[in-house]
Formats: structure tokens, C-alpha cells, sequence
């Protein structure tokens, strides 16, 4: 069911002068990361990133470090988050066993393929800057584990981080003892964050699933708003081999009576979402239709944007993140939390037009192409599928004037790869690749003979640890010159990039 603004007809007529109609006559099977809106001038090009991200260093106090450091070691004794078992039945034990933390406040639940984090944390600023109180739980980390629940737009304290950890401990035990599989570590961190956010106590939970939706240990929750990013192919061995059947999965979050707030999907990805949204009497809102983007240019940091809420249009919004896809990632918040605030069905007005600006420019994504070191220019991107690579490809070639641009890739071995690598070939000049000190990163080696099939041998250089990958992409990044306008992007992986971040003096 799709409930429409007060101010949408149905049958009225698209108008050839408004450019939000752009939206509505583009093509519905487009790849939803790569659709772009043309306005304004590519002249103006980023001298500056986002604003530093919050990204926390391990703590300063050594008795606090050595006590993370032993939660995190616990932690590593359980199921690592690519190891499942399909079942939400040992978080619920665990949630019955804490009292029910997940129903003590209304909660945002996104789901999706690409973008979720990142609309995650619009969503949290903008609930911050209407002065509510929000719980953020996020995955994967880029450098910190603390980085995957926030409190008030923070990373959680460690020394809070792990108190939570000792006081639902117990529980855990008791839980890992009635069950045929002890709790995975992704169910220990998800009860961890629940109950941080009950403890604060937050007025408003934003929580990105894991993987999928039906099965994933985040569906405890009742989500009074269910954001469904842009679906594509990723995890297939778990959640399926087509859009239809990742769209299946992923519908699972959306829960009787909610309002569904969905980014432009593949044909068949909508069906699913669409049928379920019916069976459970949702009300849907679609992207280029009930809202979107009317209009980006790119600006010094990041670009401008107009965009269309369900409450009326919201101009000149200025966000410090690059890409068409992060612009099309802010309109899914901002009607997100339209929809949390009754906008477009208790109420018709629009949220206040400067408080939106004010947190969307406040925005920080690490690890979406970040900048991170100057001359040469080094820029992160946690890209790791296809369509992630697709997105940050057109994005470094709208937001930065490269000359020659250098990757260094380290990548997962259970992800296509060759997809990736396809996906940058026409962007990237040279590629170096690496490898991660994760034990599910591709062996270099094995990595570059994808590569040379994609790039050809003479592009490709094989460097096995990341810190020779990126002195070497550096040095070929300055081959021309000082003033040459050389870059390097380091991508592939979410590892890979916390890892090149701390090797570059962030965090």
C-alpha cells in the first residue's frame, strides 16, 4: 500500500518543466548506486573532505585498552559474522532473558546492499539535530569495534563499552548454555547495543541489519520505519542469486503496520518489497516518486543538493560527502525520518528547512571516499561488490580532477572480484594489489591474476603487505610530478581500508 503526500495526485500528469519528474521517467531497472541527476558545473572541484570523522584510537589509559582488548578477544572465541546459522531464535532467548531492551524505544531498521551505513548515520544526525537522543548500531567497523554502537552521534565509550559487555555477560552464558549453538559474536554485540540503548536511554534507535533481514540477529525489533537501500547482488551463497531473492530476505525487516521507506530498486527487487508491504498493511514511500533528488551540483568538499522530502521540497542542501549515490542515500533519510515524524501522513508540513541543513552538513561517512593525505592525494572507499565500485568510480571522477589515478585493492575472497575489479578497470591508470590481515582476504597472488586478466599484465603490480602497496602507489601516483595531479584510491574492503587508515596516520 503507498500512501501519498497531501499535495500528490495520483493522476496528475507529469509537468516536462519540473525536474523532479526527471526522476519518475528514468528507467525503473537502472542501477540504483549509479543513477545520476545532471546539474551544475564540473569545474568546481573538492580541495577539502568531510568533516573528521569519529572514528576512536584505542585508549590512552593502559588498564582500559588491556580490558578491551580481553572483551574483544572473548569475543573473537564465537562465530565470526560470515559464519551463520539462519535462525533468530538464540538473540530472542537472549533479549527475553535482558527484559526486552529493543521495545523500550521506536527504532529506524535499514536494510539493503550499498549505502546502509552511511544513510545510517544521516538518519542519526538528523534525529540528533531535532534534539532527540539516538542509539546507532552499525557493521562492519573500520578500525574500532566501539565504532559499531553510538550514543548521542558518538562512539560509545570503551570504558562503557565494556561494562555493557560484563553486565549482560551472564545472560549470554546462560543463553549459550540452553541453545544448540552458542551466540554468534554479531548477537552478542546486537544484545550489547540494545541494552546500551535502553541503559542511556535513547529516544530513538537507528539499526542497520547485518546481512539480509529475516534471519538477522538486528529482526528483534520492531521498526516503526523500514529503509530498504539499494538492493544488488551481494552475500548470493546466503541470500540468494537474484534480486528477487536477496529483495525476499531483506523484506523480512518490514513489520505490520510500518512505513516503508524504499530507495529505487530493480524491477524485480520492488515486486517483493511491494507484496510484502501489502501483506502487512505498510505504507510505502518509493524514491522518485513519493520523494528523491531534484537537483546536485558538485561543491568544494563535497556538492549541493535540492531535494524532495514528503513534506515539500528542502533546497540547497549542502552535504560533505561525495558521489550521485550519496545524494540519493540523503533523500532515503530524510524521508526516513519524515516518515518517523508523522510528515506526509499525521502531518503535511515540512521538517524545518535550517535544521536539516545544519545535520546533513554535519555529516561524516570514514571510509567513503575519504580523504585522508594530500599531494599525492590518497582517498578510501570501503567499496567491496560490484555495484559499491561502480558508485565510487563515478564518484571520484565527478568529485576529483585526477590525472592518473593509482588503486591499491585487497578484497574478500568469498566476493566477485572480478565484478570489483571490472567496475574501477576504466578509472584506474595502475593497480597494486594487496592483501588485508583478515583470514577471509584474497591471496595476492591469486587477486592479481584476476587483475591482469581485467587490467592486462603492464597495469598490474603485485604487492602482498599493504604497507609496500601503498608506498607503491604513492610513488607511481607522483611519477609526473609534484603538480601532476596524481591520486591513489585504496578500496576493496572495509579491513583493508581501516587498516590503510591507520597506516596513514588516522585514528
Amino acid at each position: 500500500m503507498s500512501e501519498l503526500p497531501p499535495d500528490h495526485n495520483a493522476d496528475d500528469q507529469p509537468d516536462p518543466l519540473d525536474p523532479f519528474d526527471e526522476i519518475i521517467a528514468e528507467e525503473t531497472d537502472r542501477d540504483p548506486d549509479l543513477a545520476v541527476i545532471e546539474a551544475g558545473s564540473r569545474t568546481l572541484r573538492t580541495q577539502g573532505g568531510p568533516p573528521d570523522a569519529d572514528i576512536p584510537a584505542r585508549p590512552a589509559d593502559p588498564e582500559v585498552d588491556k580490558a578491551l582488548r580481553e572483551v574483544e578477544t572473548e569475543l573473537a572465541t564465537r562465530w565470526g559474522e560470515t559464519k551463520l546459522e539462519p535462525s533468530v531464535s538464540r538473540i530472542a532467548a537472549l533479549m527475553d532473558v535482558l527484559g526486552e531492551p529493543q521495545r523500550s524505544y521506536p527504532s529506524i531498521h535499514i536494510t539493503g546492499t550499498n549505502g546502509k551505513t552511511s544513510t545510517a548515520r544521516m538518519i542519526e544526525a538528523l534525529l540528533g539535530a531535532f534534539e532527540l537522543r539516538t542509539g546507532r548500531y552499525t557493521s562492519p567497523h573500520v578500525q574500532s569495534i566501539t565504532e559499531r554502537i553510538s550514543l548521542d552521534g558518538a562512539p560509545i565509550a570503551p570504558e562503557r563499552f565494556i561494562e555493557t559487555y560484563q553486565d549482560i555477560k551472564p545472560y549470554v552464558e546462560m543463553v549459550d548454555a540452553s541453545q544448540e549453538y552458542r551466540l554468534s559474536f554479531f548477537e552478542v554485540l546486537t544484545g550489547m547495543a540494545y541494552a546500551a540503548f535502553a541503559d542511556a536511554p535513547a529516544d530513538v534507535a537507528v539499526v542497520e541489519v547485518g546481512m539480509g533481514g529475516s534471519w538477522d540477529a538486528t529482526n528483534v525489533i520492531d521498526g516503526d520505519v523500514a529503509v530498504v537501500t539499494p538492493i544488488d547482488l551481494d552475500h548470493t551463497d546466503r541470500l540468494g542469486g537474484t534480486h528477487a531473492e536477496i529483495a525476499t530476505e531483506k523484506a523480512g525487516i518490514i513489520k505490520q503496520g510500518a512505513t516503508v521507506i524504499m530507495a529505487q530498486q530493480p524491477v524485480d527487487a520492488a515486486q517483493v518489497l511491494l507484496k510484502k508491504a501489502v501483506e502487512v498493511d505498510a505504507t510505502v514511500a518509493r524514491e522518485g516518486l513519493e520523494f528523491g533528488v531534484v537537483e546536485r551540483q558538485v561543491a568544494v568538499g563535497g556538492q549541493l543538493v535540492t531535494l524532495r522530502g514528503l513534506g515539500g521540497e528542502y533546497p540547497e542542501v549542502y552535504l560533505p560527502l561525495h558521489g550521485a549515490h550519496q545524494a540519493h542515500n540523503a533523500a532515503v533519510a530524510l524521508a526516513a525520518v519524515e516518515a518517523f515524524f508523522g510528515v506526509g501522513a499525521q502531518r503535511a508540513d515540512a521538517l524545518d528547512l535550517d535544521t536539516v541543513r545544519k545535520a546533513f552538513a554535519a555529516v561524516a561517512s570514514p571510509g567513503r571516499l575519504e580523504v585522508v593525505r594530500r599531494s599525492p592525494t590518497v582517498v578510501l572507499d570501503a567499496a567491496h561488490n560490484p555495484a559499491g565500485a561502480r558508485a565510487a568510480a563515478e564518484a571520484i571522477g565527478e568529485a576529483f580532477q585526477f590525472s592518473r589515478l593509482i588503486g591499491v585493492v585487497g578484497a574478500s575472497g568469498d566476493k566477485n572480484v572480478r565484478g570489483l575489479l571490472e567496475a574501477f578497470e576504466p578509472v584506474f591508470a595502475e593497480i597494486v594489489v594487496t592483501q588485508n590481515s583478515s583470514h577471509r582476504a584474497m591471496d595476492a597472488d591469486e587477486l592479481a591474476g584476476i587483475a591482469v586478466e581485467v587490467f592486462g599484465e603492464e597495469r598490474v603490480q603485485v604487492e602482498p603487505r599493504l604497507p609496500d602497496a601503498l608506498e607503491a602507489a604513492i610513488t607511481l601516483a607522483e611519477e609526473e610530478g609534484e603538480f601532476s595531479g596524481g591520486g591513489v584510491l585504496v578500496t576493496g574492503s572495509v579491513i583493508t581500508v581501516g587498516e590503510a587508515r591507520l597506516l596513514l596516520g588516522r585514528g
